[in-house]
């Protein structure tokens, strides 16, 4: 009984350090390196080096920085971006010391269960946090963030002191995010499909500039352009009624005629 107990808290911790890290490693550094210096978490001795002060100190700071910049609009999603290079294979080193001292087969296998279960929840907060910041307004942000923050300290307090309970959630979390994940990439293409296409608007108006009579002329600036494009983008600023019809024909006749320069 006591082996099958010793077990499932070191799979609630390999696996609660490694889902939580790819959500905000800072917190999990700070409440594993807090708790164990406190005496109320008994961890590994591969990971008794978060007991140390300057480990807490540092993990503090970045916790510090990452609480704000997770709740900027934009900037959280660039931090994501840049923290993925951290996350990931923070959570495999923190699932591999959660073992303990085993077989060095074991170690790698927990290493890589746990670089999967910190690519998924950092995909499924990245990404959400991406659709999330096409509204322009901060509150959504907050929300999302402080959410995180009281998701991952739950989710570790779950995994610390209520093995059984945090294992069945996170099986639940593994298929909701097989469920969840191709749908959200989905969103995002199309997201980002608006975009691409916003963008090839605002270059096409860049296209033509008024002159000095008023009229409007192709951009001097374009070297050797890609016609069949060209005429779409202006087909479409005539449909949206940026330019009138003897505008449209002058420009495209332009185009063909190849008097762009």
């Amino acid at each position: 009984m006591e082996n099958y107990e010793a077990l499932l808290a070191t799979v609630a911790l390999m696996m609660g350090a490694s889902w939580a890290s790819g959500i905000n490693l800072y917190a999990v550094l700070l409440v594993l390196g807090w708790g164990g210096s406190t005496g109320h978490i008994d961890l590994p001795a591969e990971l008794s080096v978060l007991e140390d002060p300057l480990v807490i100190a540092a993990a503090g700071i970045m916790y510090f920085i990452e609480f704000f910049m997770d709740k900027i609009p934009g900037m959280d999603s660039v931090w994501d971006s840049i923290q993925t290079f951290v996350r990931i294979p923070a959570g495999a080193m923190l699932a591999a010391g959660a073992v303990g001292d085993v077989t060095p087969a074991l170690e790698i296998a927990a290493g890589i269960l746990g670089g999967g279960v910190a690519a998924t929840s950092h995909a499924t907060k990245t990404g959400t946090r991406l659709l999330i910041n096409t509204s322009p307004e901060p509150f959504t942000n907050w929300s999302a963030s402080i959410g995180g923050d009281l998701l991952v300290l739950s989710g570790m307090w779950a995994a610390l002191k209520h093995p059984e309970i945090f294992l069945i959630l996170f099986v639940i979390f593994l298929g909701f995010s097989i469920w969840f994940l191709p749908r959200l990439w989905c969103l995002i293409k199309v997201l980002l499909s608006k975009i691409g296409k916003f963008l090839g608007l605002i270059g096409a108006a860049q296209l033509v500039v008024p002159n000095e009579s008023g009229s409007r002329t192709p951009e001097t600036e374009l070297q050797q352009p890609d016609r069949v494009t060209t005429l779409e983008r202006l087909e479409q600023l005539r449909n949206k009624g940026m330019l009138t019809e003897q505008e449209f024909e002058q420009q495209k006749n332009s185009i063909l005629k190849g008097n762009i320069h």
